[in-house]
């Protein structure tokens, strides 16, 4: 099965920062004090306040040498994160749990990277896989939150702050990575979630981050085929 192509492909996004992030809950009137950091404290600041978060929303598109990648998926902190995502109109849905991922595709998309076959043998059913090893790998870090912001908020060139402004009614201010050419906005009142990053480098394009803290939970399929009884 050509599985590898979707997951190298986020995992590029992943490394080019063209994550963008659009968080409201959690905000309040008061300053937290990023504004007046150095671009790096301010990032120090996010990430300190993002490892706190239970749960939170993943949503928006991007591009992955020049194809359109979309997503939109809930992760909690702890257990994992569920969704659907697409890769050039690709679809599927999935499902995290720990480091075991389960995928539900379109018709289209099994068509695509396993062929015909794959298509009618995993219609409306589930592929259970690894996030461990495999082609799937380089997906955990999409579905755990502490992964996801530590080569966001851990990898870039250098950084220039950006003067305040305001992005959907909230304050923020921004951090520009010289080198990638991604800008983050960063909440300057109440925690200091991030906002949103606006990519302008290989990875272009947004994805919102919000329903900070939301009650929520992620249950595996209660049938799936597990990929490693499948021989090809």
């Amino acid at each position: 099965m050509r599985l590898r192509g979707v997951s190298a492909a986020i995992c590029a996004v992943l490394a080019s920062g063209a994550i963008a992030a659009c968080g409201s809950s959690g905000a309040s009137s008061s300053s937290n004090g990023v504004a007046a950091k150095s671009p790096e404290a301010i990032l120090a600041a996010t990430y300190a306040s993002i490892k706190g978060v239970k749960s939170l929303r993943i949503y928006g598109s991007l591009s992955s040498e020049g194809l359109p990648v979309t997503l939109d998926l809930n992760l909690v902190a702890g257990e994992g994160a569920s969704g659907s995502m697409s890769e050039h109109g690709l679809s599927f849905k999935l499902i995290a749990v720990g480091k075991t991922i389960y995928i539900q595709g379109s018709k289209a998309f099994w068509t695509q990277y396993g062929g015909a076959a794959a298509a009618t043998l995993f219609k409306g059913r589930w592929l259970k896989a690894s996030l461990s090893t495999g082609s799937f790998a380089s997906l955990y870090a999409l579905t755990n939150a502490n992964e996801l912001f530590a080569k966001l908020l851990g990898s870039h060139g250098p950084l220039v702050k950006v003067a305040e402004t305001t992005i959907g009614g909230q304050k923020v201010v921004g951090v520009h990575d010289t080198t990638k050419g991604g800008t983050l906005y960063v909440a300057v009142n109440g925690p200091a979630y991030p906002v949103e990053l606006v990519a302008n480098g290989v990875g272009k394009g947004h994805v919102s981050f919000g329903d900070f803290n939301q009650t929520t939970s992620v249950t595996a399929p209660s049938s799936s085929i597990d990929v490693s009884q499948l021989k090809g």
